[in-house]
């Protein structure tokens, strides 16, 4: 069996979307077992200061602004990493975002290619520049970063249900691609339920007012306590614990499969 310690010890892994939220409590988890992280984001300042807590903490970490939906800085990305690191051993796909319920006839097109472009267009261009190099060094871990929208549909919600169900299946198709290839690169993709972050105040209502008189994540708890059966919704760290998990070399006979983390919400 694998040392429980040090789980990712070694591994150079590209975290997206890691300023803030699930992607910034992964980046955090990685490098806390090992990881060299390599931390992606638009938000600059945000990004810095993440890789700053990793090496003072006395972790590797670099950071590299980056839009995902941008084909030559996917291009420039994977350069970077291959000629500091030489290598690339763990990608997650984590960048996302969402659009306040609406029904679908409000939904205006740019919104919707926009969602599109971030939630799908980016874990399309990372694996389609990330297969190259993990291929040159014998395999890797892919986790592509989806939701429960994606396995159950919620009204109201269909551009981002729509986008989340586009990456499980192309997770899932990628995945027989490597495994018919024999190229030793595990795609899987995590489907976190509703959690503590930014993204489900947008999806669900649930935002502080522009006041601020209401503290963040209030609403959400409300809401979590009748739609979750655990009745309280995820922490970012709980994720990220998964998505440790699928890096590493204990799920080395896992591809291809869809990991949900939700509180039973998407079965109740």
């Amino acid at each position: 069996m694998p040392d429980m310690t040090g789980r990712v010890e070694g591994k150079i892994a590209c975290i997206t979307g890691a300023a803030n939220g699930i992607g910034r409590c992964v980046a955090l988890t990685l490098a806390k077992e090992g990881a060299t992280v390599i931390a992606t984001d638009l938000q600059r300042e945000a990004g810095v200061s993440l890789a700053a807590e990793i090496e003072a903490a006395g972790g590797n970490a670099m950071f590299i602004q980056h839009d995902v939906t941008a084909e030559a800085d996917w291009d420039t990305v994977i350069a970077t990493i291959r000629d500091v690191f030489g290598r690339l051993d763990v990608l997650v796909n984590n960048a996302g975002i969402g659009l306040p319920s609406s029904p679908v006839t409000r939904v205006g097109l740019d919104d919707w290619k926009r969602l599109m472009a971030v939630n799908v267009d980016g874990p399309f261009l990372g694996v389609k520049h990330a297969l190259p190099l993990m291929r040159e060094h014998g395999g890797g871990s892919i986790i592509n970063v989806s939701s429960i929208a994606g396995i159950k549909a919620s009204a109201n919600a269909s551009a981002y249900c729509a986008s989340k169900g586009a990456v499980r299946l192309f997770t899932k198709s990628v995945a027989l691609e490597c495994a018919a290839a024999n190229d030793g690169i595990r795609v899987n993709s995590v489907h976190p339920g509703i959690v503590e972050t930014a993204i489900w105040d947008t999806l669900i209502g649930t935002a502080p007012e522009e006041t601020g008189s209401r503290p963040r994540g209030a609403t959400l708890a409300a809401f979590t306590s009748n739609a979750v059966p655990l009745g309280r919704p995820g922490l970012p760290e709980e994720i990220a614990a998964g998505i440790l998990w699928l890096a590493s070399d204990e799920s080395s006979y896992v591809t291809g499969t869809e990991l949900v983390i939700d509180g039973a919400r998407s079965i109740a």
